[in-house]
């Protein structure tokens, strides 16, 4: 007799197994019980007949509690109307550890506690669902870099330079000197694209935002593709094709994790290219024609970003912003050097960016003075320098954060439910 995992059960009917989990939840009528057991892999209803069992699985089944840890045994039989499709007919209940005084209820609780008991809550069928999501979403992003022979490299976590400016660094001692945590594995990316080509990040990142909005988190994981050769209009492509492959990825193969989180799975359907682009400017006059007052040079913020996605039915990229609001490497729009050749892709329904890209300065004079110009040491930067010095070429490359792609994909309303363990602003536990 083997033990089967319970999404597996479907090519085991007929057979007696055994299964290993812990108790969902139970319900109980008459001389039957219905212990729902989960295993991580699926839901199973088991039905424990008092007249095909003995006195001590009887009263197993009518005493475990929610969360104990079970072994069952029984017969797989169809049953279309129960969770997977299966039902097992038990024989034997053993509970090798009864969980006492679970605090996570069916009853309504609020945030803090949810957020303060993170590591048990994940247990539950939604928050089970949306790492489910997040777990294919992870898989989709590196098939589709793998498939298109990109190269993996792993940038240091442990950093003395700043992508994006020195104020929401997470600062720590290096022995005797100044380190930061990263907030980004692009500098590094840059002199890897002139060994590979084509290469890519995919790890956790830190901004030190004293922010407690729903789309930030202290801590994230971001994916960072970076290409040589390639210029803007097709890092905008590959922008595109990236997001409709990681959608598509995670609609065809979490179909019933969207089910059980109610997500309206027609609103990622839509998710097909071609995307709308405009410009900054663009955006300013979509703004003024909604009422909000808006100039050139003013950053987008959250209420803006959701003005102008809500004004169309999928992502909107958003190029050419002023170099004065941008970070120091972004190469100037030859056409209107006041503007960058970067990007911002703004999701449906008010999940903001979930992309933000360009194409890097290249040529070595400018990029020194931009350096100077932003205040930045320029020692430090020395090594960043020398890829421009060393057989200089145009690159491009992007960064997404996965908690906002999840977040959006599921339908969550706060990043917080899109990754395992959220760092905040005032938490760091558990």
């Amino acid at each position: 007799m083997s033990t089967v995992r319970i999404k597996d059960l479907l090519q085991h009917i007929g057979e007696r197994v055994t299964v290993d989990g812990w108790l969902y939840n139970k319900r109980t009528s008459g001389k039957l019980q219905f212990p729902i057991i989960r295993d991580g892999s699926g839901y199973l209803q088991c039905v424990v007949f008092k007249k095909e069992v003995d006195e001590a699985t009887w009263n197993a089944a009518g005493e475990v509690t929610q969360e104990s840890t079970v072994r069952v045994i029984g017969t797989v039989r169809a049953e279309s109307r129960a969770p997977g499709g299966v039902e097992l007919g038990v024989e034997s209940f053993q509970v090798p550890s009864l969980a006492r005084d679970y605090p996570i209820s069916p009853k309504e609780h609020g945030t803090d506690f949810l957020m303060n008991h993170r590591h048990l809550w994940l247990r539950s069928s939604k928050q089970h669902a949306i790492l489910r999501v997040r777990n294919e979403v992870e898989k989709a992003i590196r098939d589709f870099f793998y498939d298109r022979d990109f190269v993996l490299i792993d940038s240091p976590i442990l950093t003395a330079n700043a992508a994006e400016g020195t104020s929401t660094l997470f600062e720590t001692d290096y022995f005797g000197e100044k380190a930061y945590l990263s907030q980004s594995g692009q500098l590094y990316l840059e002199p890897a694209a002139a060994a590979f080509g084509r290469v890519y990040c995919f790890g956790p990142t830190f901004r030190a935002e004293k922010s407690k909005t729903r789309r930030h988190l202290m801590e994230f994981w971001m994916v960072e593709p970076e290409v040589a050769f390639m210029e803007f209009e097709g890092l905008q492509d590959l922008a595109e094709d990236f997001v409709v492959y990681v959608v598509g990825r995670a609609r065809e193969r979490c179909s019933e994790e969207l089910k059980m989180l109610e997500r309206d799975v027609s609103k990622l359907e839509i998710v097909s290219k071609p995307f709308p682009r405009i410009t900054y400017r663009d955006a300013i006059e979509l703004l003024k024609t909604k009422g909000v007052e808006a100039k050139f040079g003013d950053d987008f913020g959250g209420d803006e970003e959701t003005i102008i996605a809500n004004s169309f039915d999928r992502p909107v990229m958003i190029s050419r912003y002023p170099a004065e609001i941008k970070a120091f490497y972004m190469q100037p729009d030859p056409a209107d050097p006041s503007v960058v050749l970067g990007l911002d892709m703004i999701a449906p329904e008010g999940y903001g960016e979930i992309i933000g890209g360009s194409q890097r300065i290249h040529d070595y004079d400018l990029l020194k003075s931009r350096i100077e110009q932003h205040g930045l040491p320029l020692a430090a930067f020395e090594w960043y320098l020398d890829v421009r010095r060393y057989g200089s070429f145009p690159h491009s490359g992007f960064g997404m954060g996965i908690e906002r792609c999840v977040a959006w994909i599921t339908g969550v309303p706060h990043l917080r439910e899109a990754i395992p363990y959220p760092r905040m602003l005032n938490r760091i536990y558990p």
